[in-house]
């Protein structure tokens, strides 16, 4: 039968909470020394890893061995994958447009409004948003049905947004692209392949912690939130208002699926000057 230590679990929830906070403290009094708030985005899924890792070493001889391994490694890769990926991404550029609006509408003083805004916020959502790699560590059933798929889509979905992602860079590194759209590879089928690469490894990793009744009743807020961050909050909407108004978007958009993958519909070809669709997971 599979069970959970939830008193080692109330343990672990207060010492990664700790580990979010840390990371994020840690990334503000960099940001305030270099005078860049954009690092925060790196620290996003560099904080994951930091969770995890809790997880795994706290939950030493609470729960199985390979769940606990598997699920830490998953987590890992995916967060240093994309910290790894932002960090390239930002090398050689200032402030991103998002932060500096922000920060130049700030009430008071700036860093602090940074802090509250930015950094404790993103900390409170690493925690909230990781509960299901927090409970899958506890919980004692070993190689299960739930595991193996939720790996199985966490893996697609980690293939999804690496291949989106590298496709796009490729894209933006020829000289004869500038100004024109993409939409090749994966992203003729979706506007947004690394938001749709997110939302695959967090509902696969859900899975993961869904052994017993309880903990899958208590982790579902994880995927639903990352979900709702990604197609209604910080991420596909408001980068869509962003893009609204460059040329051939409209096009692009008319004829490509905004989420979930599907074949392109007809429609004019990217000829047209644009600026690309996407340009990160946060």
């Amino acid at each position: 039968m599979t069970t959970i230590s939830w008193s080692a679990f109330a343990v672990n929830l207060a010492a990664s909470a700790g580990a979010a906070l840390a990371v994020m403290l840690a990334t503000f009094a960099v940001a305030l020394r270099k005078g860049v708030h954009r690092i925060v985005d790196i620290a996003w899924g560099i904080a994951f890893a930091a969770v995890a890792l809790v997880g795994w070493v706290l939950s030493a001889g609470q729960g199985d061995d390979v769940r606990r391994l598997a699920v830490t490694l998953a987590t890992c890769v995916w967060g240093l994958r994309l910290a790894l990926h932002i960090a390239r991404r930002a090398r050689g550029h200032g402030e991103d447009p998002r932060y500096a609006r922000m920060l130049a509408r700030a009430p008071g003083s700036p860093a602090r409004y940074a802090l509250r805004k930015v950094y404790l916020l993103q900390g409170a959502l690493v925690w909230l948003v990781s509960l299901p790699v927090q409970a899958a560590a506890y919980l004692t059933a070993g190689v299960d049905a739930l595991l193996v798929l939720g790996l199985g889509l966490w893996a697609v979905g980690v293939g999804f947004e690496a291949v989106g992602d590298h496709q796009l860079a490729r894209f933006r590194s020829d000289p004869a692209n500038r100004g024109r759209i993409m939409d090749r590879g994966l992203w003729a089928w979706t506007r947004h392949p690394n938001y749709f690469g997110d939302f695959l490894v967090w509902w696969g990793l859900y899975l993961t912690a869904c052994a017993t009744w309880a903990t899958a009743a208590l982790t579902l807020v994880s995927p639903l939130v990352m979900t709702g961050l990604l197609v209604w909050g910080s991420g596909k909407r408001l980068l869509e208002a962003h893009m609204a108004g460059r040329p051939g978007y409209a096009d692009y958009k008319a004829r490509t699926s905004g989420f979930l993958p599907r074949p392109p519909r007809r429609g004019p070809s990217s000829a047209g000057p644009s600026a690309r669709p996407s340009d990160g997971t946060r």
